[in-house]
């Protein structure tokens, strides 16, 4: 057994009604004035946490988008320095944090994140931004956010058209991660338990949006995935979503969870006891064919087909994916990535 484990300086504060701590939160990290960053769609919700930090909200910024364009970002910064903001509060999934990320690396202000979805990224080091349809991803310890809060019962308002995805792409950070070259047994075991736990909670909170318990769980899944996420590399799933979302612009949360069994599928062999953890974690025999099974259930898309894409464009993404392939213990080739997207793109149960 050999490995490096770094630890991320972060804190998490996690309770129902935790959102009410901003304005405290936002004074121990020493911000006066917060550019409050966030979705149109999240707006409303922006605009309330405003009114809750009253002289600390110096504006609400609600033009995040998918992938974090570089040009959007641009326009960012001019606000931020309009209103001389001394620190960020995102509100939102993936989209704002995203955005939140982008300002900080070229900014090094304060990060406080409130996620409202099971995206991950407030745990991470990672942002991946999108120039001219290419997605490109780095890591940086200016990107860390320095403090977040969940609260389940914000969580909760979301749909489950965009829950259900939004808790298949968390189950795609812990699947990468135990099989990730650089994993150690700590990773790996808060990686199994997040499967586990999302894998749990989903299906409840589709079934009955009150229970406040799987909301709970599933928030807590996604904060251990995306802790794993932090401290590992990224396989051929996150390549290919990444390229897929930065040159199609394809929503991210559908991807994740129309790819993963496939990119499972396409590792079952050559990542053996990380499947079987996985469908142990997911208490089934095959793991890929629970994924598939659960991707069905939560995903109101269930294939690349139907995410409107041909095989010419999955020709050209694979030939972009295998020019700088990340880490996969299965090797990386044009043809294997044909393939993989191939049956992605058909939507049957996955082979491999």
């Amino acid at each position: 057994m050999e490995f490096v484990y770094e630890a991320s300086p972060q804190r998490v504060i996690f309770a129902a009604g935790a959102r009410a701590r901003v304005g405290e939160e936002l004074g121990r990290l020493g911000v006066e004035r917060a550019m409050v960053v966030t979705t149109p769609s999240q707006a409303d919700v922006a605009a309330q946490f405003a009114r809750l930090i009253g002289e600390r909200a110096g504006i609400v910024y609600p033009g995040a988008q998918m992938h974090t364009p570089t040009n959007v970002t641009e326009a960012a910064l001019t606000a931020v320095s309009s209103v001389k903001a001394d620190g960020i509060l995102a509100i939102g999934g993936g989209s704002a944090i995203g955005m939140s990320k982008a300002i900080a690396l070229r900014t090094d202000l304060p990060q406080l994140v409130v996620p409202v979805t099971f995206a991950g990224s407030e745990m991470t080091p990672i942002l991946g931004e999108t120039e001219r349809g290419e997605k490109v991803t780095q890591r940086s310890p200016k990107l860390l956010p320095e403090t977040v809060i969940y609260d389940p019962e914000l969580a909760s308002g979301l749909p489950p058209h965009v829950a259900g995805p939004s808790a298949m792409n968390a189950i795609a950070h812990a699947v990468e991660a135990l099989y990730a070259r650089d994993g150690n047994p700590l990773v790996s075991a808060i990686a199994e338990e997040a499967i586990r736990t999302l894998a749990g909670a989903l299906p409840r909170l589709l079934a009955d949006r009150a229970d406040m318990g799987a909301w709970s769980d599933a928030l807590c899944g996604a904060w251990m995935a995306g802790s794993c996420l932090s401290s590992v590399g990224l396989g051929v799933h996150h390549k290919l979503c990444h390229t897929l979302g930065g040159m199609y612009d394809l929503n991210h949360a559908e991807l994740h969870a129309v790819m993963l069994p496939y990119s499972a599928a396409f590792n079952r062999e050559a990542a053996a006891q990380a499947m079987r953890r996985a469908a142990r974690a997911l208490g089934a025999d095959d793991a890929p064919s629970a994924l598939y099974e659960l991707m069905l259930a939560a995903a109101p898309t269930h294939s690349l087909k139907e995410m409107g894409l041909t095989r010419a464009a999955l020709e050209k993404a694979a030939d972009l994916a295998a020019k700088d392939p990340y880490d996969n213990p299965r090797p990386v080739t044009r043809d294997g990535l044909i393939e993989l997207l191939a049956a992605a793109h058909d939507g049957g149960r996955p082979h491999g």
